[in-house]
């Protein structure tokens, strides 16, 4: 924590340094030792102490706040990667807003849609699928005619027929899936969307109830995925599981075909879409 505060006393000067006052409203006149903003015009802004301010540049042990830290970053006028380095460096984490769905870089969309025919998805901490390409779309139903709120693979693993008709081992995906959610509960933001969906589900589903009453924990990992597609038969996957950064249970799932058959199959599955 020491190495730490020190290097974020000495990141606050750096930045502090490159702020003409003119740009902030103050004015320029005045005989500065170095350029930019005064530690006293900081503080004043960012409506804490003088002297606090000075020791918290200065590496002290004073445990600044996670709101003192986001007025000196407004102040700074520190772009988001600079505000995540200062609260990671203050024992914070910056993480997206708990009730909307985490962006997915563009980088990564054309990855997945590269990818086809094998099926790849982007999917969040609660389940949600936030990108897919086609491959996966058609590989039970059609994901895209649902609508955004109800692309969730858990949501429909228990309450969607067609789905549940997919899933050959039903019974220990499910049982997985549910200890995989509760593996998740440590990531704060979140907590809302987890919550709800877990009501929801507990309304839904008897199975749900009983399995998330076991209280059973699994990380999400490599492993091995059947599906009875209506549209081709039989398809056994190798599914590889990569976790994206920085939003917290983002990851990217590939279905790898896990034999020939497979492999073949999923081109039929691609000319008949």
């Amino acid at each position: 924590m020491d190495t730490r505060l020190r290097e974020l006393g000495a990141f606050l000067r750096s930045r502090r340094g490159r702020i003409p006052p003119q740009e902030i409203g103050l004015a320029p006149g005045g005989r500065r030792r170095t350029p930019g903003l005064r530690r006293e015009e900081v503080a004043q802004l960012a409506g804490v102490g003088v002297t606090w301010y000075t020791w918290l540049e200065q590496g002290r042990d004073i445990h600044p706040s996670e709101q003192v830290l986001r007025a000196v970053g407004r102040v700074l006028r520190l772009d988001d990667d600079e505000l995540a380095y200062v609260m990671h460096l203050g024992g914070y984490r910056v993480t997206p807003s708990s009730h909307g769905r985490p962006r997915v870089d563009d980088v990564v969309v054309r990855l997945i849609e590269r990818l086809s025919p094998v099926p790849a998805y982007v999917q969040d901490g609660c389940f949600d699928v936030v990108a897919h390409n086609a491959s996966f779309g058609h590989l039970v139903t059609d994901l895209d005619a649902l609508p955004t709120t109800e692309r969730n693979t858990m949501w429909l693993a228990f309450t969607d027929a067609d789905w549940r008709a997919a899933m050959p081992d039903w019974e220990s995906v499910t049982r997985r899936m549910v200890a995989q959610l509760r593996s998740q509960s440590e990531i704060e933001p979140l907590a809302d969307r987890r919550a709800a969906l877990v009501a929801g589900l507990s309304a839904a589903s008897p199975r749900f109830v009983e399995l998330w009453h076991r209280h059973d924990v699994l990380q999400p990992r490599t492993g091995h995925k059947v599906y009875d597609s209506p549209r081709v038969g039989r398809l056994r996957f190798d599914v590889a599981t990569t976790w994206l950064e920085p939003d917290p249970g983002l990851r990217l799932l590939v279905h790898l075909p896990a034999d020939t058959e497979t492999e073949e199959r999923l081109g039929l599955l691609a000319a008949r879409r």
